[in-house]
């Protein structure tokens, strides 16, 4: 077998699991779905927030020099067109001549076994007509033009050209039109940082592997801001610091890759990128990614509102418009990413098992409660007090009496729990319980008080 079929079978391991067991759904599922968009069921609400909750400590709250902000999803027109995204926020798109459908023509190109960074649509479309590409329905296919991604709406009861706004595609320019405010409450030492977590929308022209590309996701986004003299030693500690996050993540640092961004790549407002890529079931693909914006956003800002984006260091006259480094992360794509490499195949007593190695910090369920057997309410009733004590300190423990015990450690091992704990009928007599590990199968005999304390 290919190694392309065995990532393949994993990858459709993972997403049966998560339907299967309560992580992720298809969105609008009861109605035929709609493409491109997932719900979240009560383990993997767990983990994103896990996840996220992880981010903000790391990047924010353990931090002097960062500041949260929350920014409205809709914003001024003004906002998108100074920022570049109304004229070139686009994909490359191309229309099946037969059935209408559209697809992303660099991903088609790509499939094909083509190199299309860089390439402009002149050129892919030359490529597909030169090579007979076809559809993936086997047709025809157009001239490749470009598609805007953003979803376009309208505030307020006229709709007119002044009522038009945007689904953000992203949490940075929320950051950016903040940035004066933050400065007038605060007045902040440079280098410092404002950072953001929220929904983020882009109208995908063909979303696929998962959630790896969805038209709503969400982001956690910092916008740091340095003296523009400093960029370079302040861009090589973020990536030591993006190393730190994969790390949190419990990432093989094998499967993290840096990709340094060639000029003709990079977006037009980066002076300096790296995208850090990782090892997915669907192949190396892009993670997150840390760009040095130079002064691009806060000067459009100025040019186009009009305010004053200058900072003045403290106790001199010295004034400049900051520069900015930015580390964009995306939930999904870290969800995806921990969700493949917990994804485990073993056999226990020579039956196959499979298990979510998650890191402890991570998963959804801490503890799992048992009684040995739950017609003995003597057992019961022990372990209900076991469990309601676990239970006020951690939160994520859950009680589990369905099935014998090898069925309950196999349903719990499947999403990821680190410790069983059972009660059986010595615990009665001495008030220590079975605590069995999920990555080894070991089990151990733990006192009550010490498991609670």
């Amino acid at each position: 077998m290919s190694d392309k079929n065995i990532k393949n079978e994993k990858m459709e391991a993972i997403v049966s699991l998560a339907k299967r067991r309560g992580f992720i759904y298809q969105g609008s599922e009861v109605y035929g779905g709609l493409s491109g968009t997932w719900d979240y069921g009560p383990l993997g609400v767990t983990l994103k927030r896990n996840i996220m909750n992880l981010w903000w400590k790391m990047f924010v709250d353990d931090r002097e020099d960062m500041y949260g902000v929350d920014a409205a999803i809709l914003m001024n027109q003004n906002v998108w067109k100074a920022s570049g995204h109304v004229d070139t926020f686009t994909d490359p798109l191309v229309e099946d001549l037969e059935t209408k459908q559209r697809f992303r023509a660099d991903h088609l190109l790509k499939d094909a076994g083509y190199d299309v960074d860089g390439l402009s649509l002149e050129a892919m479309t030359k490529l597909i007509q030169d090579n007979t590409i076809k559809s993936p329905n086997g047709n025809e296919l157009s001239e490749v033009r470009t598609f805007n991604m953003m979803f376009k709406t309208t505030v307020g009861p006229v709709d007119d050209e002044s009522s038009i706004s945007y689904l953000r595609p992203e949490t940075a320019q929320g950051i950016f039109t903040n940035y004066k405010n933050i400065l007038d409450s605060y007045y902040p030492d440079l280098p410092f940082g404002l950072a953001q977590q929220g929904k983020a929308f882009r109208n995908e022209i063909s979303p696929r592997d998962f959630i790896f590309r969805s038209r709503e996701f969400e982001q956690m986004e910092i916008e740091y801001f340095i003296d523009p003299s400093t960029w370079e030693a302040e861009f090589e500690k973020w990536i030591g610091l993006v190393h730190e996050w994969t790390n949190a993540l419990g990432l093989p640092v094998e499967s993290v890759h840096e990709l340094e961004v060639g000029e003709a790549d990079r977006a037009h407002y980066s002076k300096r990128t790296v995208d850090f890529e990782f090892d997915f079931p669907i192949g190396r693909e892009e993670l997150l990614g840390l760009a040095y914006r130079t002064d691009f956003d806060l000067m459009n800002i100025q040019n186009a509102a009009g305010k004053n984006m200058e900072y003045t260091v403290k106790g001199t006259n010295t004034k400049f418009v900051p520069h900015v480094i930015e580390p964009s992360f995306g939930v999904e794509r870290a969800i995806m990413a921990v969700l493949s490499t917990a994804y485990t195949e073993d056999e226990v007593n020579g039956e196959k098992r499979i298990y979510l190695k998650l890191p402890e910090h991570l998963a959804p369920i801490k503890y799992a409660v048992s009684p040995l057997l739950k017609n003995k309410e003597e057992l019961v009733v022990k372990a209900r007090e076991v469990y309601d004590a676990l239970k006020k300190k951690h939160g994520n423990v859950v009680w589990d009496d369905n099935g014998n015990i090898g069925k309950r450690y196999r349903r719990q091992d499947e999403i990821g729990t680190p410790y069983c704990v059972v009660i059986d009928f010595d615990s009665l007599e001495d008030n220590t319980v079975t605590v069995r590990e999920r990555d080894s199968t070991e089990q151990r005999r733990v006192s009550i008080e010490e498991l609670c304390q």
